[in-house]
């Protein structure tokens, strides 16, 4: 075992990380606790368990590994935490940058502090972006379960680690098509994990977003929401446009008190006034749904 802490921001929001990781009832491939939450992700091939405790001012984090937990799966297992933890996009700035704002500073000031939990990996993000394409999220949710338990690799403690891309490569069709994937979709993600898996599509972070977008939008059966969404939810990227995310044009509606949902175009234009913070515009219309 590992010990990894990480420390927390002043006013952090514990219950919003818990209830990401309390979406699958299932608990599959994540477990939650009154004060943290367990995780499985493969890296680089092995099976790693995140066991994560929140404090009042730093997470603990235990690494279980059923094998060599070498110095390049620690790094990625860092990068994953940080992910896991929503670490990467300081809400701040946005705070600051929306403070007058007639519409979003009172929504803004009404849930301080307010972050996005992003996927343990970047291929965690892209996969399941497009899973949820164009469905409800509870059905979404179980078409991840589908997978994990297909590609996945069950830890030696009994939870099951999100697969990596040679994962999925290694898929025949059929085993997400029998278990209620379209056609299309089960497509689309063994496309992106042959292509990821054969080095075609690198996912790494530092490659240039515009470029990583350019490639992902080239691959047939991925849309400008799909990269947006993946954008946000594995690289941490601040300045994600969701106009077409349903959830983001009914919360839209909602703020502006409009009779009839925006369009794409309209959302599109409206959001443009907040880059280059609409990651985080979209974080709140979400919450704000929640009420």
């Amino acid at each position: 075992m590992t010990q990894l802490r990480v420390a927390l921001p002043a006013g952090y929001r514990t219950a919003d990380v818990l209830a990401f990781y309390a979406r699958d009832a299932e608990g599959v491939a994540e477990q939650v606790r009154n004060n943290g939450f367990s995780k499985g992700v493969m890296l680089q091939g092995v099976p790693v368990r995140f066991d994560v405790v929140l404090q009042a001012d730093a997470a603990q984090c235990t690494l279980t590994a059923d094998g060599t937990l070498t110095g390049s799966i620690l790094d990625a297992a860092n990068d994953a935490l940080i992910n896991m933890l929503a670490l990467r996009i300081d809400p701040d700035p946005f705070a600051s940058f929306v403070r007058t704002d007639p519409l979003l500073g009172p929504l803004v000031a009404s849930r301080p502090g307010l972050r996005i939990v992003q996927s343990g990996t970047v291929f965690e993000a892209l996969s399941w972006a497009i899973i949820g394409q164009q469905i409800n999220l509870s059905f979404a949710i179980a078409l991840r379960r589908t997978l994990i338990l297909q590609a996945g690799r069950q830890h030696s403690s009994g939870l099951w680690c999100y697969p990596e891309a040679a994962d999925v490569a290694a898929l025949d069709v059929a085993a997400l098509t029998s278990r209620k994937f379209s056609r299309s979709k089960a497509d689309t993600v063994l496309r992106l994990a042959q292509m990821v898996d054969s080095g075609t599509l690198s996912l790494a972070r530092d490659v240039p977003l515009a470029e990583v977008s350019a490639q992902l939008l080239a691959i047939k059966g991925i849309g400008p929401w799909t990269v947006n969404y993946a954008l946000l939810r594995g690289y941490g990227y601040a300045d994600c446009s969701l106009q077409g995310d349903v959830a983001v044009r009914t919360a839209l509606q909602r703020l502006l008190g409009a009779d009839v949902k925006p369009d794409i175009t309209a959302t599109e234009a409206w959001l443009a006034q907040y880059a280059p913070y609409r990651t985080m515009v979209a974080a709140y219309l979400w919450d704000s749904l929640t009420e």
